[in-house]
């Protein structure tokens, strides 16, 4: 196990946003010596070193784990189990391994099936971070910069372990918390997962609701249902496999929001003009304060 934060050969399992962005903060910070990508599309992995985010393409896990100080998986969560599997026999028993998963008790259970042997070495976490776009070309070093990243460790982790995947996201700029894996999903159903299908289903009901074609619609949106509907752009697959991984949380706010919404109706459809007011009012005073809250900490 490396005992600086330098890592002489870092392995991204799935150069895409996360991971590649990882990949270059790391190499901006001048704190990896080799960087190798495995990955299932060649094109993007072509891409990848093209654009100087890997040195390396590696055909097998066996290829790709050969001397590695640290090994990021980037993949969906739920490829993680699969990728778990087939990288397990060629792990050192010093190498760390860490993921960037939006999900995390589904992760460990994985990790607790097919890692059991190198639970001490790794290291659930998770950087609150992204954008709409995936693949190679999306890589920004930049990313994590003031953005927050959790850890959700293991009893059975490694202290100086946990302590260097701390150190190497602080150097990428983030801020890491350290937190339950519980605390977590929950959290990240309400303020990423439940978000992410709103807007999903926002644009599924433009599609399907108007007497009119849906291009044509659009033609006439502005700036409201832009910034609503951002993140439908977004991996399908990525965010079908985080819905599956997180659906009790997400299932039990999903619950919550109907009521809300039923809530909503009613005082429209009865004209209740003060409880609509109070209803918006109590929204918009929260937003003005994480946006705030926000601005004073920038």
């Amino acid at each position: 196990m490396p005992t600086s934060p330098y890592l002489q050969k870092l392995v991204i399992i799935g150069v895409g946003l996360i991971g590649g962005s990882f990949a270059l903060a790391l190499r901006n910070a001048g704190l990896v010596k080799q960087i190798v990508g495995l990955g299932r599309s060649q094109e993007n992995m072509l891409r990848a070193r093209e654009l100087g985010i890997i040195d390396e393409i590696a055909i097998t896990p066996a290829a790709a784990l050969a001397e590695a100080d640290f090994v990021m998986l980037s993949t969906p969560v739920g490829q993680i189990q699969r990728v778990m599997a087939q990288i397990e026999p060629y792990l050192d028993k010093q190498t760390i391994v860490s993921d960037v998963g939006s999900t995390k008790q589904n992760v460990i259970e994985a990790a607790q099936q097919q890692l059991t042997n190198h639970l001490a070495h790794f290291i659930p976490a998770h950087p609150i971070a992204g954008t709409e776009f995936r693949g190679a070309e999306a890589a920004d070093p930049l990313l994590f910069k003031q953005k927050h990243l959790i850890i959700t460790p293991l009893k059975e982790n490694n202290e100086q372990a946990i302590n260097l995947v701390k150190v190497l996201w602080e150097s990428c700029g983030a801020k890491v918390s350290i937190m339950s894996a519980e605390q977590h999903d929950q959290m990240l159903a309400i303020v990423s997962h439940l978000p992410h299908m709103l807007a999903f289903t926002l644009m599924n009901h433009i599609q399907t609701c108007a007497d009119f074609d849906p291009n044509y619609v659009l033609s006439y949106a502005g700036s409201s249902l832009r910034d609503c509907t951002r993140i439908a752009a977004s991996s399908p697959e990525m965010w079908r496999d985080i819905c599956l991984a997180n659906q009790g949380q997400l299932l039990a706010e999903l619950d919550k929001y109907q009521q809300a919404l039923t809530e909503l109706r009613e005082q429209l459809a009865n004209r209740n003009d003060e409880a609509l007011l109070s209803l918006f009012k109590k929204a918009s005073d929260l937003k003005l304060q994480w946006s705030n809250a926000r601005d004073e900490k920038d």
